[in-house]
């Protein structure tokens, strides 16, 4: 476009000029709209991948799609991330996850499944740490019954010394 007088050109496209000012507010808002998989996942501390997997499998619902087929991801779905996360701490299963969510998604408090939820996982632990409990106990009598000072070399194709002798379940 040709100058005006003082060196001006007719039209200010700079980045001083209104419509670039405008340009730029429509440009950060709509990226406020909605965040990309990618920025999802580090504003969670997951992979994308992970995200994906997640609305695969109706953790997540289906985000919201640009013309060209981008999915953009609002706050909320972060809030969701941070309950699943949040319950695989406590160790609870995906599927538990979802019914949990399926329940919260209702607008009624989750504590009464979450409660039966978490006790019947309290279970779980409780028994997982009676079977370490044994485990160890069978590995202390082990490491016990192994002979001390000088160690006999092993016979060939076994991992104990010959002299010593299996008790009970070897």
């Amino acid at each position: 476009m040709p100058a005006i007088e003082g060196g001006v050109s007719g039209l200010d496209l700079g980045v001083h000029s209104k419509a670039y000012r405008r340009s730029v507010a429509a440009t950060s808002t709509s990226t406020l709209a909605g965040m990309t998989v990618s920025d999802l996942a580090k504003h969670v501390g997951l992979r994308p991948d992970t995200i994906r997997y997640y609305e695969r499998v109706g953790l997540l619902p289906p985000p919201r799609r640009t013309p060209v087929e981008h999915r953009r991801y609002d706050e909320a779905a972060a809030d969701r991330l941070r309950f699943i996360q949040g319950a695989q701490r406590l160790g609870l299963r995906l599927r538990e996850i979802r019914d949990l969510l399926a329940v919260r998604d209702t607008g009624h408090c989750p504590c009464e499944p979450a409660e039966a939820l978490l006790r019947r996982r309290i279970a779980e632990i409780d028994e997982e740490l009676s079977r370490l409990s044994a485990l160890r106990a069978d590995l202390v009598a082990m490491a016990d019954r192994l002979p001390s000072g000088s160690c006999p070399d092993p016979e060939p194709g076994t991992w104990r010394p010959p002299d010593l002798q299996l008790t009970g379940r070897g």
